[in-house]
């Protein structure tokens, strides 16, 4: 079955969740989806061994859901176009048309990019250049990848949601693009310090129920590919631009997203990420439970973090190996160059919490697995 494209083939069973594949191409593209191990099981603590993914504050976070809404998956000529603007690249030779919903923490049948332990779905194929005439594509040159991330609605096809689900709903009236569903519980233990020894941590509730739902359309484009490895990227990047077609053969171009950036301490990549932040937000409702929404970030000084008291919260660690990243008592979070202004342009600084959370999840897309993208957000925002 064809979707608006010529030469874009969806895998129609499959979707419908009976397990079936589209069957092998002859120099084509077979487009998955993941969010790697950590959208399936979440994050333990204690890690389960030194280097795993954790939240260095000593909170285990599970998810319950995770869903994710993408568009305008493409392939387009010159990923080397220019080496030092990652965003230059020359005409879209292909293009598939969504969007699609998928819950990342569903999973799915196929082996993600990350390692046998990491599940990944398929949503789509490239089985031609349908943008330029459906030739076939040419295995000597690499094609730059990209994809939006774009607000839900009713009409996006659905993978592992279920007809009816209240979130999705929820989600396509908000405007939302990307939404976590998840509890978090506190597992440190004795051996964690803080940088305000009289500070009493009981103030937080040690299980949080967060609901965070980002608006946050943004273009993922000519993004670094893993799978090229050993070749070296252009202009020092980590890996080479682009998807290699291979004659006679199917690849995989697996969009990722990373689940951990929302929690990150500043906008340096992969800085270790916290949660007592929203710990110190939540509220409890008529059953006694404790929730956290991104709307509760809103007005939030980043820079200098309270708990519900006004207290000043301060920094916590729970891992051998993470030490606060400044001298100071109270937790407070660095966004670089980008200032802190609470009454600013949203276009040009960070007006609170909710803006810094968000600048941070709007870098989570990939291309299979680790392979960053140049990142054109489409909301106020500094880019």
């Amino acid at each position: 079955m064809r979707h608006g494209l010529t030469g874009i083939t969806l895998a129609i069973a499959f979707l419908a969740g009976c397990g079936n594949t589209t069957s092998g191409g002859n120099g084509t593209v077979r487009f998955t989806a993941s969010g790697e191990v950590l959208a399936l099981g979440g994050y333990d603590f204690p890690p389960a061994a030194a280097g795993d993914a954790a939240f260095v504050d000593g909170w285990e976070v599970r998810f319950e859901k995770l869903i994710v809404v993408f568009d305008k998956v493409t392939l387009s000529e010159g990923p080397d176009t220019s080496p030092t603007d990652q965003s230059q690249v020359g005409n879209v030779v292909a293009q598939a048309d969504g969007p699609w919903a998928i819950d990342l923490h569903a999973g799915g049948p196929l082996a993600g990019k990350g390692g046998s332990d990491e599940q990944a779905v398929e949503f789509a194929q490239a089985l031609n250049m349908n943008k330029t005439g459906g030739g076939g594509f040419d295995p000597t040159v690499r094609y730059a990848f990209g994809f939006d991330s774009v607000p839900a609605t009713a009409a996006a096809t659905k993978i592992n949601i279920a007809a009816g689900d209240a979130d999705y709903a929820d989600m396509v009236a908000k405007g939302v693009n990307v939404l976590y569903v998840g509890t978090a519980t506190w597992k440190g233990g004795a051996s964690c310090t803080s940088t305000n020894a009289a500070y009493d941590f009981a103030a937080l509730p040690t299980e949080v129920h967060f609901k965070l739902g980002f608006k946050t359309p943004t273009t993922y484009a000519n993004c670094q590919n893993p799978d090229n490895d050993p070749a070296q990227g252009v202009g020092g990047e980590d890996h080479q631009r682009g998807v290699q077609i291979k004659d006679n053969q199917q690849v995989t171009a697996q969009v990722t997203f990373h689940t951990d950036h929302p929690f990150w301490e500043s906008f340096t990549h992969d800085s270790p990420a916290h949660f007592d932040m929203l710990a110190a937000l939540a509220k409890k409702d008529a059953s006694g439970k404790y929730n956290v929404t991104l709307d509760d970030t809103a007005g939030v000084n980043f820079t200098a973090l309270k708990d519900a008291t006004g207290a000043a919260l301060p920094w916590r660690s729970c891992l051998a190996d993470y030490t606060p990243p400044n001298s100071s008592a109270q937790m407070g979070f660095d966004s670089l160059t980008v200032p802190y202004n609470p009454a600013g342009n949203p276009s040009t600084s960070m007006r609170d919490l909710r803006d810094f959370l968000t600048y941070n999840q709007s870098t989570q897309g990939h291309l299979n697995s680790d392979g960053l993208c140049f990142v054109k957000r489409n909301y106020p925002s500094p880019q």
